[in-house]
């Protein structure tokens, strides 16, 4: 795995670099293999950039739009038009205000009343789209990630099932937490892709992110260390706050 560190000034800078990487990666698989499969995030940032993507006559100008095959790695248990829904805040910022194929769009099917269900409908959805065999799991040619300030990625919360569930693509993962289901990637489907971008802002997150970067390999208390592609590479973009923990590195500021 190559993995790179950039520490930016806020959550704008960010999204800029993360737009040019999407474009870069986009790019790069349409003329490779034709199109363009991402995993999409929820969060304030990727909204951000989401926003970027399709408001920036700059940046929208170049994004092989026609090309992108759009999916999500993890929903909250909740209908599409929910406040909390990753797939309402995409469609607000991204999906509704692109000239993406309506087909090309896979949604988690987060109403439905059985989470696992959901998880199990979605893995389906993975495995026809990527043609995949039995024990093979998709090569996402993008998966965009953010980290919580305890160290959890996707709906990967510590402690938690989904962290030893090797043999699947999507789980149904109650957070205990907070009392509630949430449908996710596992963490080795994050592992078969090309490229990955975590985007990380705030102080509170400052302690988590050096942990994982810098601490022991405890995925069991920060399953963001999961995330470790066997042929691709990790691009964690953070904000000054966010890393201020951090030895010193590379810096953008």
């Amino acid at each position: 795995m190559r993995r790179e560190v950039r520490i930016l000034q806020d959550d704008e800078a960010i999204a800029r670099r993360a737009a040019e990487e999407f474009i870069a990666v986009a790019l790069g698989a349409v003329q490779k293999k034709g199109s363009f499969d991402i995993s999409l995030a929820g969060g304030s940032t990727p909204r951000t950039l989401y926003t970027l993507l399709t408001n920036d006559s700059s940046l929208r100008s170049r994004v092989p739009w026609d090309k992108i095959n759009v999916f999500f790695g993890d929903e909250r248990h909740v209908a599409p038009d929910h406040a909390d829904s990753n797939f309402r805040m995409a469609m607000e910022t991204l999906i509704s205000k692109a000239p993406l194929a309506p087909a090309n769009v896979k949604r988690i099917s987060g109403e439905y009343p059985d989470a696992d269900r959901a998880a199990r409908e979605y893995e389906e959805t993975l495995r026809h789209h990527f043609r995949l065999n039995a024990g093979e799991y998709p090569r996402f040619d993008l998966m965009l990630l953010g980290m919580g300030d305890e160290g959890h990625t996707l709906s990967l919360f510590p402690g938690t099932k989904a962290l030893h569930a090797s043999d699947r693509l999507v789980v149904g993962n109650w957070v205990g937490k907070l009392y509630a289901h949430r449908i996710t990637m596992t963490a080795e489907v994050t592992q078969h892709a090309a490229r990955v971008i975590f985007m990380v802002t705030r102080r509170d997150k400052a302690p988590a992110l050096k942990a994982v970067l810098e601490g022991p390999y405890e995925p069991e208390q920060l399953p963001a260390q999961l995330v470790q592609p066997k042929d691709g590479s990790v691009l964690w973009l953070v904000d000054k706050s966010a890393g201020s923990m951090l030895s010193p590195g590379i810096s953008e500021v």
